[in-house]
Parts: structure tokens; C-alpha cells; sequence
């Protein structure tokens, strides 16, 4: 999973360990990389995954997804005309590797290559007016006929919107459950029409019903999939302006189109805009900025043949988790500081976190930081 060069496939055998490992509790796309990284192969960090969460504290034994769980979901993908594709595969979306965690397994379905395709984000409120669902039918067309593909989340209101505009030139939706729970109900017909003509993806296991705090996640693979991350109406406070926030995060354009100040509606856009967001009246303000971006070259795609497992420096002893455990609190610290600090190896400390992280006492944050969680702080 480290290095650059041509763009490889994972075997039967490995794809079915990554999503068991994937699916096994605590583990996370950044402690899942890690884990692989560490150990050598999915098959092998799945082994250790007990002795890691006890080392870690944990107060019971470890959830560990079974083989025949992990085989019944690739079964279930394969009979719904789905996909898990890995990070780094040819059909994994672009700069969705440049993501400061990026999903190890999508699951997809559709016209793959879609998301190959240079991509912009158009998101907005579910209770749109009028004139709001007009202008985002009306820019993602116009965007198709410009030759991006356009992405969105399938919810009410706009991002249905931004499909049904986009869907003869290329319409990609994300969305919160698993593929074969496309919510909300109203949209259903829409989400069969976007599984046969665009793409739709997932990185949520599939029965995966969405619950509040899953849209987030949703929001933050609109956003990591596009150049550029577009809000038609939005309100001071909305999911939307999370969507925002995670594509400045990441160093995607971030676009607004303006509105009325006596409408609610607009108040998350015109903020942005008063932020320094770029604002937007004409499809042409999307594709001026985001054109040059295109003539930069993207990173290689990771390599995908699993390392051989990490033997730099010799495993932490007890004293040194004492040690890292003292210096971490519910403030999150940078990763390196806690290298600096203690002047462990890297590798001492990031096993030490792993066995944190498996044990359900660690929080991760952007950027790479981390804190305990509250009961242990």
C-alpha cells in the first residue's frame, strides 16, 4: 500500500481479508492502512488483532467480522451488480487517494468510469425553492456538456437536483447506507436510474441502514471525489456547510451561489461567500477556475502489493504505552509531537496507538492528531 507506480489489482484472497478487516470493530480507514502497513497483509493484522486490543485495554474481546460475514457481502455486491474496489485500483476515484483518509474499499455500481472523469460537487438544502433546484439542474448540465462529471449525496431538494441535470452526461451519488439501502425512499427511482446511467458508491457495509451521524461520512466522499465542491443554497446551519468545510479541508474549490438576504435558504451561502468562497452566477465561474487545476498531474495511485511487515525498531514495552498514554488526552495532539516528545521510534508509538484505537479508547482527528476518548481522559 506504500510507494508509486502502476496502478495494481488485489487478489480474491486479499480482497476478501481487506473487507473482514475492514468490517472488524474499531478499525477505521487511517488504523486499517496502518495495520496493513504494520503487519504485512490483511490476513495477518486480522490474526493480531486480539493481542493488539488487550494490549490497548481493552475490557472485553475484540468484534472480529467472520470470513463467512465478508464472503456473504462481496456474494450480496456480485448479485446487485456491485463492486468493492480497493484505493489504488484503476477504478478507485482519483482524487480520492489525495484524501487525508481515504475509504480502503468502495463499493460501486454502475459506469465505473465516471468517476475517472475530471469531477465537480454541487450540494444544497433539502427544502429548496424554485428557484434553487432551476439553477442546480441548470449547472450541472451545463457542467456535463463541459465534460466533468458531476457528484452529489441523492438527497431531497438540490442534490436531486444536481442528478437529474447531470444524469445523460455523467451523475455520481454517494450515499450515507449501503448500496442496496439508498435513502431517502422518495429518491428510489432516482437511484436506480443513477445505478444504470452514472455511478453509484458507498463505503457503508451493505444492509447498512443510515443514521444521523453516518451523512457526515457521506458528505466527506462528495466532497474528497471533486476539484471543486459547489453550495446552490445552504442554511446557516446545514450539512451542506459541513460538506464546505470538509473540501476546504482537503484543498478543493470551494463555490457558492449567492441569494436573497430576506431567504434562510441563502444564509450558509452568502457566509461562505463573505469567507472567501467563489462565487457562482454562471457555469463558466466553475469551469475557469477548475480547468487550469486539470493540467497539473495527478500523484501515481498506491501501490497495492501488501509490505513486508514493519521490524525498524523493536515492540513497545509497557512503560513506553505508560509513557504515550500520559502525554494523550480529550485535547487532540499532533502524531509527530508525541514522536518528538518521547523519542520512541515511529513505529513504537503507532503500534501503541493501534492498540489505543482497537481498544475503543482513541479518537482520531485530521491531520493526523489524536485524543483519548472522554472515559478515558
Amino acid at each position: 500500500m506504500t510507494g508509486h507506480g502502476a496502478a495494481a489489482r488485489l487478489s480474491d484472497r486479499q480482497r476478501l481479508a481487506w473487507l473482514q478487516l475492514l468490517r472488524s470493530e474499531n478499525v477505521g480507514p487511517v488504523t486499517f492502512r496502518q495495520l496493513v502497513n504494520h503487519f504485512g497483509s490483511a490476513e495477518t493484522a486480522l490474526q493480531m488483532l486480539p493481542e493488539l486490543a488487550a494490549r490497548g485495554g481493552a475490557t472485553r474481546r475484540i468484534v472480529i467480522a467472520s470470513q463467512a460475514d465478508a464472503e456473504r457481502e462481496l456474494e450480496e455486491a456480485s448479485r446487485l451488480g456491485a463492486r468493492f474496489v480497493a484505493v489504488g485500483e484503476p477504478e478507485y476515484p482519483p482524487l480520492m487517494r489525495r484524501m487525508d483518509q481515504p475509504p480502503p474499499l468502495l463499493a460501486m455500481k454502475g459506469d465505473l468510469s465516471i468517476p475517472l472523469r475530471p469531477t465537480v460537487a454541487l450540494v444544497g438544502a433539502r427544502n429548496a425553492s424554485l428557484t434553487g433546484i432551476k439553477m442546480a439542474k441548470q449547472l450541472a448540465a451545463e457542467l456535463g456538456k463541459a465534460g466533468f462529471s458531476v457528484a452529489s449525496g441523492l438527497a431531497r431538494g438540490i442534490d436531486a437536483a444536481v442528478h437529474q441535470g447531470s444524469l445523460d452526461s455523467g451523475t455520481i451519488a454517494a450515499l450515507a447506507g449501503g448500496l442496496d439501502r439508498p435513502y431517502p425512499p422518495e429518491n428510489l427511482t432516482l437511484f436506480e436510474e443513477i445505478a444504470k446511467r452514472g455511478t453509484v458508491l458507498s463505503e457503508m457495509p451493505f444492509g447498512w441502514v443510515p443514521r444521523a451521524r453516518d451523512f457526515p461520512r457521506r458528505n466527506r466522499l462528495v466532497a474528497g471525489i471533486a476539484f471543486g465542491l459547489v453550495v446552490v443554497e445552504a442554511a446557516k446551519r446545514s450539512g451542506s456547510l459541513i460538506s464546505a468545510r470538509l473540501a476546504g479541508e482537503m484543498g478543493r474549490l470551494v463555490f457558492a451561489v449567492p441569494g436573497s438576504p430576506l431567504d434562510p435558504r441563502a444564509g450558509g451561502t452568502n457566509t461562505l461567500l463573505k469567507d472567501g468562497a467563489i462565487l457562482v452566477t454562471e457555469v463558466d465561474d466553475i469551469v475557469s477556475q477548475i480547468t487550469p487545476l486539470l493540467e497539473k498531474p495527478l500523484p501515481e495511485p498506491d501501490r497495492l502489493e501488501e509490505p513486508p511487515p514493519t521490524t525498524a525498531a523493536a515492540p513497545p514495552n509497557d512503560r513506553d504505552r505508560d509513557k504515550i498514554v500520559q502525554l494523550l488526552g480529550p485535547s487532540p495532539v499532533l502524531i509527530d509531537d508525541i514522536i518528538r516528545h518521547t523519542g520512541l521510534h515511529p513505529s513504537q508509538v503507532l503500534t501503541v496507538l493501534l492498540e489505543l484505537d482497537l481498544a475503543g479508547r482513541l479518537e482520531r482527528h485530521s491531520g493526523s492528531a489524536v485524543s483519548l476518548l472522554p472515559g478515558d481522559a
